[in-house]
């Protein structure tokens, strides 16, 4: 009975606030307001105050409540584990074969195939401290980037 008389009692007074924002022309805050403060009452007739008082005087909802978490908890677990190993068991087992089989077994290097040497880095020009070298090189990077 208090819950709902404090729901009404917070829209009234919400009500009211939109009555005189309002009143001084700023009609969207008003809107917003209004709307706002009926969410209470709206809550109160429909049921969900009455609702949530059983449930938080209730021992059996608190006790669903701690089960609830109490699985959250060991799934959070299993997976901040699962993530830190790797994997599952069978995805580490097949990763450790794949592994194996990267490097022949006399050679000392990868045997990825023949490669192709790094392509040369351009070098970059010498750095000057006037503003109008800044903006070539901005002008030069959106020109590459197409803008």
């Amino acid at each position: 009975m208090i819950a709902e008389t404090v729901c009404s009692a917070v829209s009234v007074a919400g009500l009211g606030i939109a009555v005189v924002t309002a009143y001084r022309k700023r009609f969207l805050s008003a809107a917003r307001i209004a709307a706002y403060s009926l969410v209470p009452i709206g809550l109160v007739m429909t049921g969900v105050v009455g609702w949530l008082a059983d449930t938080a005087f209730s021992p059996t909802a608190w006790a669903g409540f701690g089960v609830l978490a109490a699985a959250w908890l060991l799934f959070a677990g299993a997976r901040a584990v699962e993530r830190r190993r790797g994997g599952t068991r069978a995805e580490r087992r097949a990763a450790r074969g794949a592994r194996a089989d990267t490097v022949a077994p006399a050679a000392s290097a990868p045997s990825l195939g023949a490669g192709t040497t790094p392509a040369a880095r351009p070098t970059a020009a010498p750095r000057s401290s006037s503003s109008a070298d800044d903006f070539s090189d901005i002008e030069a990077i959106l020109k590459k980037h197409g803008i």
